[in-house]
Parts: structure tokens; sequence; C-alpha cells
């Protein structure tokens, strides 16, 4: 479960304030439109309880970025000398001032917060709708996702008191709307199909000695294992603790009957006992009634375990949040301070899920991006799929500007975009990428970004942010994948399945380090965009949307 804290030195006894104290309220966030696919359905109920969260003001996150890039970069003396868990949440703890303010604000109203990060910078409470209007001057409304009928509550904006500006960050969830991530592969196919599959399978795909002629059309580990020369055995894990974690949402569930059966028709030299552990956050499960099985779940644990030849994984499966101020980026949210709670966090986590960058508030992809850095900062590797609708997300192909995603665009994580084909790899045509409207290049990809917008030229000039974060930083093979799910054997495609290979290798490399008494590669995208020689650049194939081929758009390799 997710561990809360109570605020301890935090909910010291204050002095109620009087309720003027309180009443120089200014504008804090606004958003001018109900945003598309959302209808009002009137003022929420006033006893209606939400669950809200406050963001403090965190004192030093230049401080941890620098820490951050110091720890991650080659070229620094303190490179792979990762922070404690203690060091990386003084840089996002708040100000005491800050606690105050917020905390005495709350007081004044009757309200008490509980400690909802490890390092303070998140405060929890639970009020009703009425309390939130009083409290935040808003007016707080039940909005209905008309294709699904889901209801949720929001605001279209809020105010503070004017003196806890530079105290309190933002409200969440106010002003951001539910997404939830597009979190199915492209297609899944079963076997039984395949001949008809195979059938509309585009040409030109060629192998080489080295790779068997069937992984032209359907991916296993032995032809990744072939491809990218990744071994087929492992030293013995040299550290207490898991070397891999696997996030999950959304009633995704992992079967471990399903992992039998993948490891003894695809990895027969593995143990088909071989399994995963199990964390659940915020009250998550994971179902092991076959026909629940997830198929993203499912990709997810097979490719990680599948590729990494079996060592320790774990599941981590969020719960989903059934009131209704539900909202994808809180069970992200959850996930992340999960992970900082812990003493030790995965040496890599992967992640097959995502939004469009339009629909996260800034705010909060800021927070969660500042979370990744923290953990990159303790020596985790994260990794997120670059996403499956090309450069329009997942917006109508008649979008006019390029759709970025995110947590891609944060530039403290390794966005991960898919490839096909053997001879050669070319870009899948589905992989998004683009470049970031939230996070400008960071220095480690400048010239590498700079070189390919020059190759670029004029094509597709305004309809992306050409001084934004680029990605993904990576491409692995991604359609075409064989996975079991639901006791039948299946092909699937997505860079959910790039990045759970990814994830392998990085975690065979972290091994074979470990194994020699070193230190775990942590934050990857340093270390890769200053050794561009050891990759291989995908100089082929297209990411459409937005009524454009896209042509080269970012997969022929910032890299």
């Amino acid at each position: 479960m997710l561990y809360l804290y109570s605020l301890g030195l935090f909910a010291l006894p204050v002095a109620l304030a009087s309720p003027h104290v309180w009443s120089d309220m200014v504008q804090h966030e606004l958003i001018d439109l109900v945003p598309s696919g959302f209808v009002s359905k009137g003022p929420a109920p006033t006893s209606q309880v939400l669950k809200l969260r406050l963001a403090l003001v965190q004192n030093n996150i230049k401080g941890l970025e620098e820490a951050l890039m110091a720890v991650s970069s080659p070229d620094s003396p303190k490179y792979r000398q990762f922070l404690t868990k203690e060091e990386t949440e003084a840089f996002v703890a708040p100000a005491q001032e800050s606690v105050d303010a917020v905390t005495s604000f709350l007081s004044a109203h009757g309200i008490t917060a509980t400690k909802g990060s490890p390092a303070g910078d998140w405060l929890n409470i639970d009020v009703t709708v009425a309390q939130a209007d009083a409290l935040f001057d808003g007016q707080f409304t039940t909005f209905e996702h008309i294709a699904s009928g889901m209801t949720s509550v929001r605001s279209l904006g809020y105010s503070i008191p004017a003196s806890l500006k530079g105290h309190l960050d933002f409200v969440h969830p106010t002003v951001t709307f539910p997404q939830d991530p597009n979190h199915q592969p492209v297609y899944s196919i079963p076997i039984s199909r395949r001949a008809s599959f195979e059938a509309r399978e585009p040409g030109g795909n060629t192998t080489t000695d080295a790779v068997p002629a069937s992984c032209a059309s359907e991916v296993t580990p032995a032809c990744l294992q072939a491809l990218y020369g990744i071994p087929a055995t492992t030293s013995t894990p040299s550290r207490d603790g898991d070397l891999i974690g696997v996030s999950g949402f959304f009633e995704q569930f992992a079967n471990v009957a399903d992992l039998k059966s993948f490891l003894t028709a695809y990895r027969p030299d593995l143990p088909s006992t071989t399994t995963f552990g199990l964390q659940t956050v915020k009250e998550g499960t994971n179902s092991q009634v076959l026909s629940q099985a997830g198929v993203k779940a499912d990709l997810d644990i097979q490719y990680t375990i599948g590729v990494a030849s079996g060592l320790r994984t774990t599941f981590f499966s969020v719960g989903r949040v059934v009131n209704l101020n539900k909202d994808g980026t809180s069970d992200f949210v959850n996930l992340a301070d999960f992970l900082l709670h812990m003493r030790h966090p995965p040496q890599v986590l992967t992640t097959s899920y995502g939004f469009n960058e339009p629909d996260i508030h800034g705010s909060v992809a800021r927070r969660l991006c500042a979370s990744y850095a923290q953990l990159g900062a303790r020596g985790t590797s994260v990794l997120f799929s670059s996403g499956d609708g090309g450069v329009s997300g997942s917006k109508s192909s008649t979008c006019t500007t390029f759709v970025p995603t995110f947590p891609s665009g944060c530039p403290y994580i390794t966005s991960v975009g898919a490839t096909t084909g053997i001879g050669p790899e070319v870009s899948a045509n589905f992989s998004s990428g683009g470049f970031s409207n939230l996070y400008p290049t960071p220095p480690y990809q400048s010239a590498a970004v700079s070189a390919y917008l020059t190759r670029l030229g004029s094509t597709n000039a305004g309809r992306f942010e050409r001084r934004g974060r680029g990605f993904p930083d990576v491409s692995v093979q991604g359609e075409n994948v064989k996975i079991f799910n639901a006791g039948s054997s299946r092909l699937v495609s997505g860079t959910g399945a790039s990045t759970a290979i990814f994830a392998g290798v990085v975690a065979l490399l972290n091994n074979e380090l470990e194994a020699v008494g070193k230190h775990p590669l942590g934050f990857l995208n340093p270390f890769l965009y200053s050794n561009p020689g050891v990759f291989t650049d995908i100089t082929s194939g297209s990411n459409p949307g937005c009524g454009t081929n896209a042509s080269r758009l970012l997969q022929d390799g910032i890299r």
C-alpha cells in the first residue's frame, strides 16, 4: 500500500486566524474553455467529498537538476555516485515557512492535511465541494466525458490567498481533466490469424545470417538476442532488491500462468517457474483469473523477464481512483510517491503508458517530471514509451500542429520508440516522436538536435517546437511481438513492447556492472548522447499523423 505519514511537526497547533486574514484572494490557475470531449452537468453536490493534493513550492529544483546531471554525465567526477534518499529529498522539501503558511490557511478553515510525499512537498486533504468552493473561491462542477459517460469534479479556475503565492504551487485535481493514457498496444492479433496478417505485411524486410528469417514477421526473445547480441545467460545478481520495476495501471493484470506459457515456448532455457514480485499501490490488485489478464501487463512482464533472463522483477499495480475526482495523472503521482518512499527503488523502471502533453496542465507535468529526476538522482533508469500515435499522439489526424506526448517530453527520463524490420530496422509508423512544448532542448542533446534540425530544413515548419526537448531517445523492436495473453499466443505491437525490451537490456548491463563492484547506470541520457557510436541511427520510415506523413520527423536518430 502507499504509506501516508501524519504531518508530525507540520501539524503543531496553530491559532485560528479570522476569516478576513485570508480574504485577499488572487486567481492562481485558469482554463478558458471546457476541454473538448467534456460537457458540464452543473454544480457538483455540495456534500461530495473531494480528495485534493496541495503541491507546496519545492525549495531547490535547480539544485536537483544540477545534482542529477553531475551523477549522470560520464565526464563528471561524480558520475554514478548517486544521492541518498535524504539527500534527494532535501532538494524538493518545501521551506518551513511554506509549510507553516499553507497549514495555517487550512487550519483557519478547520481542515487538517496529511503528508503526501516523503519530502513533504505534497499535502493531502479531504474536503467537501462546499469546503473546496470556499477555500479556493472556485465553483467545482460535475463534468461528463461524452464518449465514456464517466463523470468527474473539476473547476475551470481557482484562487488562493495572495500571501500563499510562493508557498503553494498548485492544487490538484482542479484544472487538469481526467485523461486515461492510451494503454493498449496498437493491435493484438491471435496467432490463428497470422496468415492473413502476414499477407498484408509491408515488403522490403531482409534478414542477416545471424537473425532467423522468421524474425522479419514475428519477434521473440531469440530474435532479440540474435539482432542485438543480448546474452542468454547472466551473472548472479549481486544486489538485494528489485532490478526491474514494471508499472501497472488501469486494472491491467500480469498473469503468472501466461508468463509460464511464454517462458516454456520462447525461453525454454529458463525455469518455467520463474516469476515476478508484486507491490500494490493505493489498493491496487493483480487478479490471476486468466480471462482478466491484461495484454499490456502481460507484454511488459514477459519481455522484461524474457530479455533480462529472469533477473528480479516486480510488478507495481496501482489501484484506480474511484471517486468523482478520479484522474489518470493521480495514478502516476501515486506510483512516483510510492517509489520515492522506498529505501531501495528498482534500478530500472519501465512504463508503457503516457498522455498527450497538451492534456496535462504544465504545473502537474513539471511536478511529475521532478519526481523522475529524484529517482534518477538516486540511480534509477526511468524509461517511458514514446506513444503509439505517430506525431498526433492520440489526437485525431485532423490536428494542425504535432502533439508531443508526456512523460516523453520530460528531460529526466529516457523515451523509447519502436522499430520494425531487421535488414535494416526502420521506424514503426505508429511510433510517436517529436518535440516538447513544455521543456526546452536539454544540453545533453543540443548537438544532436541541432544536427537533426539542420538536416530537416524547413520540412513541417511551424508544426512543432524546434526549441523543445526531442524524443524518443532510443528505439527498439516493437512490431509483431509474440506474447501469451489469457492462455493464447498472440502478436502485438506498440512502443510499450520496445520499452520493456530496452528495460531488460539495461537491467542486464546494470547486473554486469554490479558483478564487478560498480554502480548501475542510473539516468541514461547524458551517457547515451555522449556515445552515439554504440547506436545505429534509424534513417528510414515515418511518423504519420496530423494530416502529414511526417517523414523522418524524429526517428532518424537524435541519438
